[in-house]
């Protein structure tokens, strides 16, 4: 089991929950409260906020496709897949952030945002 999807992150069970730094809340779309967890993608995640050894603020993860389409994402979105995350930069230097997640095994940044840093687990590449 890669990824698992429920209704509304207020169902996903404790005992499955392994990411001790981050809330189901957190990685849910915004739209409908959905989340699809995709495991891969948030044991990188865990492991770049451990090497990190400070916060991550999530801008974005998981989002449902209505979502997605409203704000503008891409229609084959890794966000609608669960394997992207928007991470803030207030609390990193970008190229810090970005050497981190790459340590951490993300292979896709998209760097032209002012306030966060994309990060995905698609194929290697920067815009």
């Amino acid at each position: 089991m890669n990824s698992v999807f429920f209704d509304h992150h207020s169902q996903v069970p404790k005992d499955l929950w392994r990411w001790p730094n981050f809330r189901p809340a957190e990685i849910a779309s915004k739209g409908n409260g959905s989340i699809l967890i995709n495991f891969d993608a948030m044991d990188k995640l865990q492991a770049g906020r451990i090497i990190a050894g400070k916060p991550f603020i999530i801008h974005s993860a998981f989002r449902d496709e209505l979502y997605n389409a409203m704000v503008g994402g891409a229609p084959r979105s890794y966000h609608v897949e669960g394997r992207a995350f928007d991470i803030g930069i207030s609390n990193f230097r970008k190229d810090e952030l970005v050497a981190i997640l790459k340590q951490a095994g993300f292979t896709g940044f998209g760097l032209n945002y002012r306030s966060f840093v994309h990060a995905d687990t698609g194929r290697e590449r920067n815009w």
